[in-house]
């Protein structure tokens, strides 16, 4: 369900809705990048494994994205291909080892091999959800934005 509604939402997103922040909420392509980056994070957790220089270097671009920002197509590309992996990997995990121990962070929070993978379906969850909200909403403040220039004398 995640992949089918973003990927509906950003059919009829443009470059200046994608890094808009309505509100000062999170942008589209934060949420978009994020939710690519945490569902990985996620995953390697739940393989027992550590982040690698790549993951932190995302992870640090998620709070600043730097110029020039990503585009709507490459952040859907990002978000396709860790969704593809976060798909295999959740069907290839064994079920004896979903109750496994694993630790999170660098804080080395406890959580299990379960624990991690449906943490990793409702924190996507949570942000598709921000995405279609927030979609509705920049779309909206553009067409607003139109009509208050039209009705200008």
């Amino acid at each position: 369900m995640a992949g089918e509604n973003v990927e509906a939402t950003f059919l009829e997103i443009s470059i200046d809705h994608l890094w808009m922040r309505p509100g000062g909420a999170a942008s589209l392509g934060f949420h978009l990048m994020h939710l690519a980056g945490s569902t990985d994070r996620l995953l390697t957790y739940a393989r027992g494994e550590g982040l690698s220089s790549a993951q932190l270097a995302a992870l640090a671009k998620e709070q600043s994205v730097g110029a020039p920002p990503p585009s709507v197509a490459d952040l859907l590309t990002a978000w396709r291909v860790t969704l593809d992996r976060a798909l295999t990997q959740i069907a290839s995990t064994p079920e004896a080892s979903l109750i496994e121990p694993r630790r999170v962070g660098r804080a080395q929070l406890p959580s299990t091999v379960l624990g991690l993978l449906f943490h990793a379906a409702e924190h996507a969850q949570r942000h598709v959800g921000q995405i279609v909200t927030t979609a509705k909403i920049v779309r909206g403040s553009t067409v607003l934005q139109h009509v208050q220039e039209w009705r200008r004398p």
